[in-house]
C-alpha cells in the first residue's frame, strides 16, 4: 500500500517511528520489503540524487514498484532524500514519489524559507508531502561533505515561524547526529533538551532525525577482521536515546550508513572465507537475508512491528 509520509506520520506520532531507508540496488530493495512484510511494519523507501544517478531514477522506481507487487501486503512511502530543485521537480513531475525533501539548510533562514515554500506549493498540488530542514549536520552523505565547523544545531526559536511560512509537512532537525560512519566519536550524543524545546514549540508536528544509524561495534569489528579499515570508536544514535527522541516527536529516522556497513561485512567475510567464489548471486542471497534480519531489528527498536494494519484502506 503506497502512502504519503504525511499519512504515516499522522498515525505514528509519539508512539513509534518510521524507518526511512536509503536504497541503491535490487538486493537492498528485496531485503527491505521482505523485512517489512515479515514484521508487518510500515516504512519509507528513499532514494538520494546520488542513488538516482548511480542506478537511474527510472530503474530505481521500477524496482520499488515491482517489489510492492512481490510483497503486496507492505505499507510504505517513496521519498526523495536530500534533493535540490532539479531533482525534486523531476520527482514531482515524473511520478512514483509520494514525498520529497528540499534541503536548503545551508542557506540563511529567509532563503531557506523561499526555496522550501516554492517546492511545497508544487508538491502539494500533486498530493506529495514535503520534508524541509533547519540546522546543518556534519559528516558525509553520498557525495556531500560538511565539516564539523560548518554544522550547527537547529535553533528552537526559528521552528514555528519556519513551518508557518513554508507550509512543510515535516521538519528535519539537527540535534547532534551526523552523516556517515564516523559519528559520535566525541561522545556527545543527542541533544535531547533541544529536541524537547522544539516539540514544545511544534506540538504534534512530525520531526525527522537524519543520521539515525547506530554504527554497530560488532559489524565494524567483523569488517576489520575481514580486511577492512573502518575507523573504530565511533558511535551512532544509541537505542535508549532513540526511544526518548520518538517520544519527543521524531516520526522518521533515516538509515543509510548501517546498511552500507552490513553490505561491506557480508561481502568481505564471504570472499575471505570463500576466495574461490566469483558469482555475485551467492553473497547477494546472504546479504538479502542479513539485511532483512537487521532491518527487522530496526523496526522492533522503533516500535513499528505490527503497525501496518493501522493503515487499512488508506492507499493514495
Amino acid at each position: 500500500m503506497l502512502l504519503t509520509t504525511n499519512q504515516l506520520f499522522q498515525k505514528c506520532y509519539g508512539s513509534y517511528a518510521i524507518a526511512a531507508v536509503n536504497v541503491f540496488f535490487m538486493e537492498e530493495i528485496h531485503g527491505l520489503f521482505a523485512a517489512a512484510r515479515e514484521a508487518k511494519a510500515p516504512f519509507i523507501v528513499q532514494t538520494t540524487p546520488f542513488a538516482r544517478d548511480y542506478a537511474n531514477a527510472k530503474m530505481l522506481l521500477a524496482m520499488i514498484k515491482t517489489a510492492a507487487e512481490i510483497y503486496p501486503d507492505t505499507v510504505y512511502a517513496v521519498h526523495l532524500d536530500h534533493g535540490y530543485e532539479s531533482h525534486i521537480l523531476d520527482a514531482i513531475e515524473s511520478g512514483g514519489y509520494t514525498s520529497v525533501m528540499i534541503d536548503a539548510s545551508h542557506d540563511d533562514f529567509e532563503k531557506n524559507v523561499a526555496r522550501t515554500k516554492a517546492i511545497v506549493e508544487k508538491a502539494h498540488a500533486k498530493g506529495i508531502s514535503v520534508e524541509a530542514e533547519l540546522g546543518v549536520l556534519a559528516g558525509v552523505e553520498d557525495d556531500l561533505t560538511v565539516e564539523e565547523s560548518h554544522s550547527f544545531y537547529t535553533n528552537p526559536s526559528d521552528v514555528e515561524r519556519f513551518v508557518q511560512l513554508t507550509g512543510c509537512d515535516s521538519l528535519a532537525i539537527a540535534v547532534g547526529t551526523s552523516h556517515g560512519a564516523y559519528k559520535f566519536s566525541g561522545g556527545q550524543g543527542l541533544q535531547l533538551h533541544i529536541l524537547e524545546e522544539i516539540q514544545e514549540r511544534l506540538p504534534q508536528f512530525p520531526l525527522v532525525l537524519h543520521g539515525g544509524s547506530n554504527v554497530s561495534e560488532e559489524v565494524v569489528t567483523r569488517i576489520n577482521a575481514a580486511g577492512g579499515k573502518i575507523k573504530t570508536g565511533a558511535k551512532g544514535v544509541q537505542d535508549d536515546e532513540l526511544k526518548k527522541a520518538i517520544a519527543l516527536g521524531i516520526c522518521k529516522v533515516n538509515i543509510a550508513t548501517d546498511m552500507r556497513l552490513v553490505w561491506t561485512m557480508v561481502n568481505r567475510e564471504f570472499f575471505r572465507d570463500k576466495p574461490e567464489e566469483f558469482a555475485p548471486t551467492t553473497p547477494g542471497k546472504i546479504f538479502m537475508e542479513t539485511y532483512k534480519e537487521f532491518i527487522i531489528k530496526k523496526f522492533e527498536l522503533m516500535g513499528a512491528v505490527g503497525r501496518s494494519n493501522e493503515f487499512e484502506n488508506k492507499a493514495i
